[in-house]
């Protein structure tokens, strides 16, 4: 079981409250509205690596999904801040492996995670291509910090970059 300490660990790369607009006929969160909230937090942790909107639009490069696994575990409602922190855990040449998880500071809870593949395109070409090396450098450094916690990241097992 991921501790409230373990997530401490990883860096905060979205903040949000839970808005009135984002509940649904149950009277909470949505799924639309987490898979928003990691999005948000996908592109902060890109930009951390170096694959900001000027990366993108200067280089004709960007990232697509590929695969993503969800995990809904406690009931998000209206005016609850959660924050979300990102472990990166592994790339290829061309993919990149990270999970997020999505917490409630007030209480410590996990309430939801989400396992990601993407890769890195050209949009001229609209294939997939190699990493920038510069890129690829600054994934190793996460990698290689994040593989040096203490936890397993609790993944679905059938993801592989």
């Amino acid at each position: 079981m991921i501790t409230e300490a373990d997530l401490d660990a990883l860096p905060i790369q979205h903040q949000a409250a839970i808005e009135g607009s984002y509940l649904d006929e149950m009277g909470h969160m949505n799924v639309m509205w987490y898979t928003h909230l990691f999005d948000q937090a996908t592109w902060e942790f890109f930009a951390s690596l170096g694959m900001d909107l000027n990366y993108f639009n200067g280089e004709m490069a960007g990232a697509f999904a590929l695969e993503q696994h969800t995990q809904y575990l406690v009931e998000l409602r209206q005016g609850q801040r959660v924050q979300i922190r990102t472990r990166a855990l592994g790339r290829s040449v061309k993919r990149f492996h990270f999970m997020h998880f999505m917490v409630v500071p007030a209480s410590g809870q996990l309430a939801a995670t989400t396992e990601l593949i993407g890769i890195h395109v050209d949009r001229r070409a609209r294939r997939s291509s190699p990493l920038p090396t510069r890129i690829a450098a600054a994934f190793d450094s996460v990698i290689a910090e994040h593989s040096q916690l203490s936890w397993d990241p609790p993944v679905c097992g059938s993801m592989k970059p």
